[in-house]
């Protein structure tokens, strides 16, 4: 048997290290507006050197501070050269797992210069390694948070997930979406009858009698969950006016039941829950502002404009720097005014990065989706993140992280933006790409309308999306039809058999 020995190599090699700073930058990109104002705040606190700086902004649309005169930034519907010095910084921070994204970040002692951040604006999730204090805090869950969560599961095809986001950012603290449908319909470019469609969906959503736009079809959805909505309770339900009345006999005579029965149906409508969305936290104090701009010029081009209102507008105070370090006496009193001012001058170049990042990424958005902006959301077009990031020249992870709890406001609405996201099926005529939830929501389709005769096979269902101009191979329909937990054609067959 060979004896131990200890032996000492040298290598060299390369990693990665995640200094805190690195860390700061990450979390800056995916936070929300309001948790970015929080945590800001939270650093005013700690930082003696980080002061609010509350000059007024005159300008109403992102200007590019560069050589020369400041410009304002119009992104025109097929123009390439729109954005193309927007993130022109090459100490790029907003990181992402690629190296080629974090080569030139700057370590602390490079950015102990003075910093002044004052952003000129008007105008798919982080990995989970990235620790985020403000994600990680505990906090119930909104409505509109679980309601999200439920659309993302619901529905298949990208317009219509698009449509009940809308519906679902329309719904009060009560849980009703009291917005008329036709100027809704007319918004976002779509038939009324696809509206309904959607928003019939959203009503099956937890909690029971949600999304419902008046009391009677909240009490009516609840009713129906109960399997209790027969026609004597329908006519109760269209007589509500009556029963504030007290007006028991002309609604025994409605209702066709005695004292007995109509008692009994009054009861049970008192034991239901007129207003569902109470039993979630209120989203009042964490209302949805928009992230970014986007309307349309004279000229027919989409201008991006950062959010000015919502960026916190923040700088190091250099003079008291200086001051302090004039008179420090102690390496410990030294050590904290030089982290300080490291820790403060980071955080400006963090800020900055970040409406940089977010305003490129919105704006190959908006070069993506223009159709969208113009005509509707039936226009809404296959996109994903590696398309995006390559067109800006960014990683996927980086553009995941922008796209978290974001906004954009535009003339059809405000959206989230990870809703302008859906992977795509190419087209068997060379046209344009079918996206993938699309193409699940279409197999499903054609399997509701099977008959015991008619039963599709996988090679069938391959050759009907051929037919529909979707290239796609048998195996992927195999994959899709079993996410959508839908049994094989043979079992399927035996029980559309058994039910007939």
């Amino acid at each position: 048997m060979a004896g131990l020995m200890q032996k000492l190599d040298m290598r060299q090699g390369q990693s990665l290290v995640m200094t805190p700073q690195l860390q700061q930058a990450i979390k800056l990109l995916q936070l929300s507006n309001i948790e970015l104002a929080e945590f800001v705040e939270g650093e005013l606190e700690r930082n003696p050197l980080l002061e609010r700086d509350e000059g007024e902004q005159s300008s109403e649309s992102l200007r590019e501070e560069g050589e020369g005169e400041p410009r304002e930034l119009e992104l025109a519907n097929t123009s390439a050269e729109a954005n193309d010095s927007i993130d022109a910084d090459s100490d790029v921070i907003h990181g992402d797992d690629s190296k080629s994204d974090l080569a030139g970040v700057a370590g602390p002692a490079d950015a102990v210069g003075a910093g002044h951040y004052s952003p000129t604006g008007g105008g798919g999730g982080a990995s989970g390694e990235d620790y985020d204090a403000i994600a990680n805090s505990s906090r119930e869950m909104s409505l509109s948070e679980h309601l999200h969560a439920q659309l993302a599961t619901a529905l298949a095809d990208p317009v219509d997930k698009l449509i009940g986001a809308h519906l679902i950012d329309l719904a009060d603290d009560d849980g009703y979406m009291r917005a008329d449908l036709d100027e809704i319909a007319q918004q976002l470019g779509v038939e009324r009858a696809r509206i309904e469609a959607v928003l019939a969906t959203t009503q099956e959503f937890d909690p029971v009698g949600v999304m419902a736009r008046d009391l009677t079809e909240c009490l009516a959805l609840q009713l129906k969950d109960k399997n209790r909505l027969d026609p004597a309770m329908a006519a109760l339900l269209d007589n509500l006016d009556r029963l504030a009345k007290h007006d028991y006999g002309a609604l025994r005579s409605l209702c066709g039941v005695d004292d007995e029965d109509l008692n009994d149906m009054v009861a049970e409508l008192r034991d239901l829950t007129p207003k569902p969305g109470l039993a979630f936290t209120s989203d009042t104090t964490r209302a949805v502002e928009p992230d970014v701009f986007i309307r349309q010029s004279p000229d027919g081009s989409w201008q991006v404009e950062l959010n000015s209102d919502t960026l916190p507008r923040v700088l190091v105070n250099n003079r008291y720097y200086n001051e302090i370090t004039a008179v420090a006496r102690s390496e410990a009193d030294k050590t904290f005014i030089t982290e300080c001012s490291q820790n403060a001058s980071w955080l400006v170049k963090s800020l900055d990065q970040r409406a940089r990042t977010i305003l490129k990424v919105a704006s190959e958005i908006v070069r993506q989706q223009d159709m969208f902006l113009a005509h509707g959301v039936a226009y809404l077009r296959p996109l994903n993140l590696k398309t995006v990031a390559d067109a800006i020249d960014m990683h996927e992870s980086t553009v995941s992280r922008v796209t978290s709890n974001k906004y954009v406001a535009t003339p059809r609405g405000m959206f989230e933006m990870k809703y302008f996201f859906t992977s795509a099926i190419p087209s068997a005529a060379g046209g344009d790409a079918h996206s993938a939830e699309a193409v699940r929501f279409r197999i499903k389709t054609m399997i509701n309308q099977e008959t015991a005769g008619d039963v599709l096979s996988d090679d069938k269902l391959v050759e009907h999306l051929r037919d529909e101009g979707i290239e796609i191979a048998r195996r992927t329909v195999a994959k899709y039809r079993e996410a959508l937990n839908i049994p094989s054609s043979v079992q399927r067959r035996r029980i559309l058999k058994r039910a007939g």
